[in-house]
């Protein structure tokens, strides 16, 4: 670690604002597609942990939904410091593992099956429609975590990224690409964070 990362990790430490228990990272399959972009994610979920988040999620984007069976090859075997759960496309099985993964699983889809789901229990009467609350959809939710603070690299935009999910969610941009992004850059992230006052939508 270097000097300028050393400060800026007793900045995070010593302040008296909270660090998010939930964090959240948004690439692309294309950032997957570079030199050391895995031993890159796996010292992201080490950062993660080691500043206190209990929950972490990787969202990758996908174009091409012929490169899903190897990014979750890749991904599924990658050094990580908690138990992981990959989820692709046609999976809905709820990830509840402390590190869950999105490989092209849109917030769109998600959303819609789990409003599907709802429907189906209420046309087999096991929920009315009076009961189906903001508790009934997270848990037909495939990543039922709502993140404290989301990460993107390389641009200013989320595309498909957990609508239902991220709505009273930290947003930070960095114009950082992934192949590039280092610990001073999430301690940047974590900092920015402990500045901002959260409202929650109020």
């Amino acid at each position: 670690m270097g000097l300028y990362d050393r400060y800026l990790a007793t900045r995070v430490r010593m302040s008296d604002a909270a660090l998010p228990d939930r964090v959240a990272l948004v690439i692309t399959e294309r950032d997957l597609l570079t030199d050391g972009a895995y031993t890159t994610v796996e010292r992201f979920l080490d950062w993660a942990v080691r500043y206190g988040a209990g929950t972490i999620v990787v969202y990758v984007s996908v174009l091409d939904e012929e490169v899903v069976p190897t990014l979750r090859q890749e991904l599924s075997a990658i050094r990580a410091p908690k138990t992981v759960a990959v989820r692709g496309p046609d999976d809905e099985r709820q990830a509840d593992a402390p590190i869950q993964i999105s490989i092209g699983l849109g917030g769109q889809s998600e959303f819609a099956t789990a409003v599907a789901k709802l429907a189906e229990d209420v046309a087999d009467g096991e929920l009315t429609p009076a009961e189906i609350d903001e508790d009934a959809v997270e848990e037909h939710l495939v990543f039922p975590t709502d993140p404290d603070l989301v990460i993107k690299t390389g641009a200013e935009r989320l595309s498909d990224f957990m609508i239902w999910q991220s709505v009273y969610s930290e947003l930070y941009f960095t114009d950082v690409n992934w192949r590039n992004f280092r610990q001073r850059d999430y301690l940047r992230a974590l900092r920015d964070y402990q500045e901002r006052q959260r409202r929650f939508g109020q």
